[in-house]
């Protein structure tokens, strides 16, 4: 699994018909522990109706194929979680309701 935060959408009206109906979002890879962009962005088919702007969870590869929304469909990355709080040794390094990073020790 990764970490990425939603940056956009793609929108694709000619598309193999397994992905019909799917929503594909523009995820961009994070560094945990400091919460910056790491790599480039993927595209994602959402299987738990993530919007913009959301920190994320992703697996990728035949992972992608495992969920209800992604069955036998041919993705690559599907959006399988949206995080609430990343912790790291003690350390909160994300906390969605206190509006993002943090740089509070549990």
């Amino acid at each position: 699994m990764q970490v990425c935060r939603v940056i956009g959408s793609v929108v694709s009206t000619i598309k193999a018909e397994k992905l019909s109906g799917k929503k594909l979002l523009i995820v961009q890879p994070l560094n945990m522990r400091t919460m910056e962009q790491s790599g480039n962005p993927i595209v994602a088919v959402d299987a738990v109706g993530s919007g913009e702007g959301e920190i994320v969870m992703i697996v990728s590869g035949s992972s992608a194929r495992q969920t209800e929304a992604t069955n036998g469909a041919p993705v690559d990355a599907t959006i399988v979680g949206i995080i609430d709080y990343i912790d790291i040794e003690g350390k909160i390094t994300f906390d969605k309701q206190k509006g993002g990073l943090s740089g509070e020790n549990n």
